[in-house]
């Protein structure tokens, strides 16, 4: 039975009852990638950036800024080839002055974004967040 019965396939929401090992070991039984990134030491766009960056292994060159998350997320995987689909989680995104609401909005319209660019592919991509 899929843990996704009443999780649409393109969706960025609250982990909620979710577990991580869960999500993950769905996206095994799935085929699909899990992208995971542990953003509780991060305080800055920067640093949240950062952490996403090398959790995803984005290539080096990678901006530290939201278009180009947003590139790395659609374009540059798509070019990559095929793909089965994602399960992201970002895990305790930071509530700081240097991140604040309108930071954390921003980055999740920007997964919202890349949810949208797969749905019109076909291809799953749920993304899953907790806040500190």
């Amino acid at each position: 039975m899929s843990l996704f019965k009443t999780v649409p396939p393109n969706v960025v929401q609250s982990i909620r009852a979710f577990r991580v090992t869960d999500l993950q070991e769905e996206a095994a039984r799935l085929g699909q990638h899990f992208l995971y990134a542990y953003c509780a030491e991060a305080t800055t766009k920067q640093q949240v950036l950062a952490i996403i960056a090398g959790a995803f292994h984005f290539p080096r060159h990678f901006g530290k800024n939201f278009d180009a998350l947003g590139d790395c997320l659609t374009d540059l995987t798509h070019k990559s080839g095929q793909q089965p689909g994602f399960i992201v989680v970002l895990e305790q995104l930071p509530n700081t002055q240097k991140f604040d609401k309108e930071a954390r909005e921003t980055l999740l319209d920007v997964f919202r974004d890349a949810a949208d660019f797969w749905a019109d592919k076909k291809v799953a991509f749920r993304v899953f967040y907790s806040f500190q």
